[in-house]
């Protein structure tokens, strides 16, 4: 899908305010309320736009252990399994296979340094043979993640 200025400035305003309304955002972009609504459409049937989550702070909603664990397998025998299993605990919000020293990265949201523990005895359990995993609790979030820098992303 071709990505003009109007689209990139369509994915740039829903990315910083996803609740805006149809009429603000075709206004926001000089453009027809229909003509927005057409473009939004197909940027979401191109898997451009997707889901729209909205993001709850957890540390006013509740208490919680964030954590990023750096994974390093010594094989890839179990890798699809690994990650298939993974996908299922819901506490593992992000994963990432990565280059480097380390084959994954993963990001944890549990509700207690218990919780916490049984998640990667759980991973542990799931890789067989030898792990190398290192954690890392996050003791703040200085910088949220709040979205892409489209603007220099997408420039053309």
């Amino acid at each position: 899908m071709r990505l003009d200025k109007i689209n990139r400035n369509i994915l740039s305003l829903l990315q910083d305010d996803a609740r805006m309304t149809n009429q603000e955002l075709a206004q926001q972009v000089n453009l027809s309320a229909s003509s927005c609504l057409n473009r939004v459409k197909k940027l979401e049937q191109a898997g451009l736009i997707g889901p729209y989550i909205g993001i709850v702070n957890l540390e006013k909603a509740c208490r919680s252990v964030m954590a990023i664990i750096k994974l390093q397998d010594q094989s890839t025998e179990g890798f699809n399994n690994f990650l298939d299993c993974a996908r299922k605990i819901p506490e593992l919000v992000e994963c990432y296979t990565v280059s480097g020293g380390f084959d994954m990265f993963l990001r944890v949201a549990a509700a207690d340094m218990t919780r916490y523990n049984q998640i990667v005895d759980q991973l542990l359990d799931i890789i067989p043979g030898q792990v190398n995993l290192s954690s890392h609790i996050v003791l703040s979030t200085d910088k949220p993640f709040r979205g892409f820098a489209l603007n220099s992303l997408l420039e053309e």
